[in-house]
């Protein structure tokens, strides 16, 4: 008999997650919540059809630990990678302003023409990046080891 893996498990160690489904892009969506990055941070491939970014995520598996322990929350940076790109669109978001600091709010799937659709990146402050895939196929890996968060919270976001 096996067992489902645990959001916990993944507290000490790097992610390195895949979504195919609405299912999997939620879970990626969680742990990329609050995420922030420089524009200068966006690369689109259109030759390898892919959209790759650099994201200074919150570790949102670890701060449950870190609080009991009375540690500060850490942040990683993570390639968060959209495959089968065929466009990317954006609004809100000046490519020009190279000191623009971007802001994860969320992840979501518009499907169109199955498989396909739109994978929507909802950023704060109104701004969005769409890109058209053909499939889902979205991968999210953490690529350095976790620091502690600037501010050293969690975001708050008034609930």
């Amino acid at each position: 008999m096996s067992e489902d893996a645990r959001f916990e498990d993944g507290g000490e160690h790097p992610l390195n997650l895949g979504a195919f489904d609405d299912e999997d892009l939620g879970v990626i969506s969680a742990l990329v919540q609050d995420a922030v990055l420089p524009v200068t941070e966006i690369k689109w491939q259109p030759a390898q059809r892919r959209l790759g970014l650099l994201i200074n995520r919150l570790r949102w598996e670890d701060v449950e630990a870190a609080n009991k322990r009375g540690r500060p929350v850490e942040r990683v940076q993570s390639l968060l990678v959209v495959e089968n790109a065929l466009k990317i669109s954006s609004q809100g978001v000046d490519r020009s302003d190279k000191e623009t600091v971007l802001s994860v709010l969320s992840l979501g799937f518009e499907p169109g023409d199955a498989p396909g659709g739109h994978l929507v990146l909802t950023l704060a402050g109104d701004g969005a990046i769409r890109a058209e895939v053909e499939a889902l196929e979205v991968g999210l890996r953490d690529v350095t080891r976790p620091y502690v968060a600037p501010s050293g919270k969690v975001p708050d976001h008034g609930a």
